[in-house]
């Protein structure tokens, strides 16, 4: 799922529509993922390797039976060369496992949504203070961060604007844009809420006079 170049345009005039009626500034910016989840591969293959050995551990018998049946019977096994061979398997568990579990489509359906959803939140939060915290004379910035991969959104606001607007008043907009991104239309979904944020900004901030436009309108692709 991508954003084509006339969506990016789009989206960008959708923003400069919506601030012609605000004090509020919009920054959109589309990811295609918040967090590569490295972290849940490694404690996934960790999980495999240490039920390999919770199978061994809990039938040791079987494992030897194994060995021999491998072998042809034909080898005493030492306790030092059967906590080799319980290594080596243990380490190729571990190996096989991380690469399975490294493939994207794996990856991604593996990490918890709670996870997902935790990620986003601190990349939308930390590209909000990196492209749009403060950047305002007014400090009426909002950030519209939606992350593809996992099908998630943030809508993160300034001080201003968080004094007067509560989350839950961004629900439409995320709804809007979240319906069309499970559609496979990112782009109509960002249009969307770009037009539903404009419409919160102009109830609360309406346009003064010498309002000029302060952040760019673009669509911002990571």
């Amino acid at each position: 799922m991508k954003l084509s170049e006339q969506d990016r345009i789009r989206v960008g005039e959708a923003v400069t529509r919506a601030e012609a009626d605000s004090d509020g500034e919009i920054v959109t910016v589309v990811s295609n993922f918040s967090d590569a989840y490295h972290d849940a591969v490694l404690h996934w293959a960790l999980l495999v390797a240490f039920l390999a050995l919770a199978v061994v551990a809990a039938a040791p018998g079987f494992f030897i039976g194994l060995l021999d049946r491998l072998t042809g019977g034909w080898l005493i096994w030492t306790p030092r060369e059967l906590m080799t061979v319980l290594l080596a398997m243990v380490l190729v568990k571990f190996l096989v496992a991380r690469w399975i579990f490294g493939l994207k489509a794996i990856r991604f359906a593996l990490v918890p949504a709670s996870t997902k959803a935790r990620r986003v939140r601190r990349r939308a939060l930390l590209l909000f203070r990196l492209a749009t915290e403060n950047r305002t004379r007014a400090k009426t910035g909002v950030l519209l961060y939606l992350s593809l991969a996992e099908h998630r959104a943030e809508i993160v606001a300034d001080a201003a604007i968080n004094a007067k607007v509560t989350p839950e008043t961004w629900g439409e907009a995320m709804a809007a844009l979240l319906s069309a991104v499970r559609d496979g239309r990112p782009g109509d979904g960002m249009v969307a809420s770009v037009e539903k944020i404009g419409q919160v900004l102009a109830t609360h901030f309406p346009r003064s006079p010498d309002d000029s436009n302060e952040l760019p309108d673009r669509l911002i692709l990571l």
